[in-house]
């Protein structure tokens, strides 16, 4: 089992590249299920998550094979319509897999998903989705099964929430289906965009994408794509709050400032010194920071993916601060963790209260979920003495060579092999 070992107190200086966003290369990745023609997607991280669904893909029958930052897939075998529950279990993404199997096969059993323990995250918005374009839904045995004998039919989806694997699965599965299909209150992530950017280059029609309205008029066939996935903007936010929490001086590149905004529009009301350029961003600590509330919402709203490391940094600046939690009811985990290290936050159901202290100290902590063990890193980079993050495969899963990227910034940090 590996560790995180870090000896906090230095600020980091210097640049780091961000990497492409694990959130858009999974639902590209499923998107290669629709075409039997070969594809390429460029600047696809090197994550768990991502390798996790490249076995996926190749158990369903569509060879794929990754080299560095690149996937390439080939001309399809016969898919199999089952994704069972050993694959299933490792990520939340795996859903994913219904909207295209359901579009090629008209049929699909997939286990219930796994992924990060942050809430509930029913998957019902996805399957009254499914049922509204023509398909019957049924539960046995821990699987979900979706049937489409007659193929799917285009139709108008009202989502309860602007949900954006829903959103993704609509996508996926609308671009084969008859007719069109309209999707109301949709998610506007560029994540979003991404998927139907992609979408559209394998010869769909999508237009609305990045909006609360988006339009699908299915096609017969889609062909093969080459594709370079967007900056990820989570893993950029991180980095940004890293040289805030560090008194310190970071360059990022490979970023889409917009997609940033509302990170970093709270970062600047703090006193945060941000400069932005068209694909990169300076974030420099000037001077004493200000505490800020912050409320999650969805896209463009401040991200629920960023709450717990924000709250890192909120944990050392003077003052008072409230974080509302508005998307996950279960998403404050790493709380009792940062009060190891001395923070002082106390939780009322949905808020977060914070009082700023002077100091952090290193403490053993434990990784919840993907974004609490990114939070739990940023406090043990500015902790005095040592911290040891255990359980970091859920990082594994979102951040592209963390360690070595914070220690070519100055970190004092290293990775652990235990067995």
């Amino acid at each position: 089992m590996d560790k995180i070992i870090i000896h906090g107190g230095g600020k980091l200086k210097g640049e780091v590249v961000i990497s492409g966003a694990k959130n858009s290369a999974l639902p590209i990745l499923f998107a290669t299920l629709l075409t039997d023609e070969p594809s390429v997607i460029k600047n696809v991280p090197c994550l768990a998550d991502i390798d996790t669904t490249v076995e996926f893909l190749n158990f369903i029958g569509k060879k794929t094979v990754k080299k560095g930052n690149i996937v390439k897939t080939y001309a399809s075998e016969k898919y199999k319509h089952i994704a069972p529950y050993d694959l299933v279990r490792k990520m939340r993404a795996s859903v994913l897999i219904m909207g295209p199997l359901l579009a090629r096969l008209n049929k699909v059993d997939v286990s219930l998903p796994g992924g990060c323990t942050i809430g509930a995250r029913p998957i019902d918005i996805h399957l009254d989705a499914f049922k509204r374009l023509g398909a019957e839904i049924s539960v046995e045995g821990g699987y979900v099964k979706t049937l489409s004998e007659n193929g799917l039919k285009g139709a108008v989806i009202d989502l309860k929430f602007p949900s954006v694997g829903a959103t993704e699965n609509i996508l996926l599965s609308a671009v084969l289906a008859k007719g069109r299909t309209t999707i109301i209150n949709a998610a506007k992530e560029p994540e979003i965009e991404d998927l139907a950017n992609v979408l559209n280059k394998m010869g769909a029609n999508i237009v609305g994408a990045g909006t609360s309205k988006i339009f699908i008029d299915g096609v017969e066939s889609l062909h093969g794509f080459i594709h370079e996935v967007i900056p990820d903007r989570i893993e950029a936010a991180t980095y940004m709050i890293a040289a805030a929490i560090t008194k310190g001086d970071i360059v990022l590149r490979n970023v889409v400032p917009n997609h940033l905004k509302a990170v970093s529009d709270k970062l600047k009301k703090s006193g945060l010194s941000i400069k932005e350029n068209t694909t990169s961003i300076r974030a420099q600590w000037i001077k004493n920071l200000k505490a800020q509330n912050i409320k999650t919402e969805v896209y463009p709203g401040f991200p629920t993916d960023v709450q717990a490391q924000f709250m890192a940094l909120m944990c050392l600046l003077k003052g008072h601060s409230k974080i509302e939690e508005t998307i996950f009811e279960n998403r404050f985990m790493h709380v009792a963790e940062l009060q190891r290290f001395g923070a002082n936050i106390t939780v009322d159901c949905k808020i977060a209260n914070i009082i700023g202290v002077e100091k952090l100290s290193g403490a053993p902590v434990m990784v919840s979920d993907l974004r609490a063990g990114s939070a739990l890193v940023l406090a043990g980079l500015v902790a005095e003495g040592e911290t040891v993050v255990s359980r970091i495969y859920h990082l594994d899963r979102g951040y592209e060579m963390l360690e070595k990227k914070l220690k070519k910034l100055g970190a004092d940090i290293q990775r652990r092999h235990e067995s």
